[in-house]
């Protein structure tokens, strides 16, 4: 399904408030932020996709979905091209029976939500009432309360503010060395204090708990994407041990890192 620019391709899919629209293109990853009038259902196989809204980015590992509800901004990134992902996008005028079409939630693809969405790969485009594949693309919707009750936890909040951004980005660029906030707040010229009140008013997380979360979105990326091992995986983010690094690995996304992305 070809759609010329970015404009159309957004007026195509809220065109039809009753449709549901389907693409199993890459264009969703190129758009700038932007937000739909329908709820947004993209699930990513093969790799990671990150989502990015005003103050936080989520990760979405393979056999995950993101449901991502009406009129919140937001856009996509896939840094392998070798990530499929496949975007669904759904009416809204049943959000209000449940509290999960409301918010934005990543989960786990069940084996039966696995199934039904590769069947939905035999549709593109808008599909109203009217047409074949309706009625089993709406159940799609129908049964998500049901089946995802549990979201993955992975969100790294983000920051415009310009004494922080920085600082953000030196830790992004050096997540792997014995950092502490004595040795960041010398090196940008700011008391220990200072640094740790910035982080808990601007982004609302203690700096271990951000390190702790940065180092874990790092931790999977080379699980996704390097044949390294665990343990070289555990000391390349930062870690001592073997041990310490799967006790926070666990923590943050209840599954353990010798376990994660087996079935992606």
């Amino acid at each position: 399904m070809y759609i010329e620019d970015t404009e159309s391709y957004l007026r195509v899919i809220d065109s039809k408030p009753k449709g549901i629209f389907i693409v199993h293109e890459k264009l969703e990853r190129s758009l700038p932020v932007h937000s739909h009038t329908k709820g947004q259902l993209t699930y990513v196989e093969g790799g990671i996709a990150y989502i990015f809204t005003d103050d936080k980015t989520y990760i979405i590992p393979a056999r995950h979905y993101v449901w991502i509800p009406s009129g919140l901004e937001h856009y996509l990134n896939v840094r392998n091209a070798a990530t499929i992902t496949h975007n669904l996008y759904f009416y809204t005028e049943d959000d209000h029976t449940d509290i999960f079409y409301q918010k934005l939630g990543i989960y786990p693809v069940s084996n039966l939500l696995f199934e039904m969405l590769v069947f939905a790969g035999n549709w593109t485009g808008t599909i109203e009432k009217k047409d074949p594949g309706y009625h089993f693309l709406a159940a799609i919707k129908d049964i998500l309360p049901r089946l995802s009750t549990k979201s993955f936890p992975i969100a790294l909040p983000t920051t415009s503010n310009t004494r922080l951004r920085p600082i953000v980005l030196y830790l992004s660029q050096n997540f792997a060395q014995p950092l502490t906030l004595e040795n960041l707040a010398s090196r940008f010229g700011m008391g220990e204090r200072t640094l740790s009140r910035l982080f808990q008013s601007t982004m609302s997380i203690s700096f271990l708990q951000y390190l702790k979360l940065l180092r874990i979105v790092k931790a999977i990326e080379l699980i996704m994407y390097s044949d390294k091992t665990t343990t070289e995986i555990a000391y390349l983010t930062g870690y001592n041990s073997l041990a310490a690094f799967s006790k926070a690995f666990f923590q943050l996304t209840n599954i353990r890192p010798s376990d994660f992305g087996k079935s992606g």
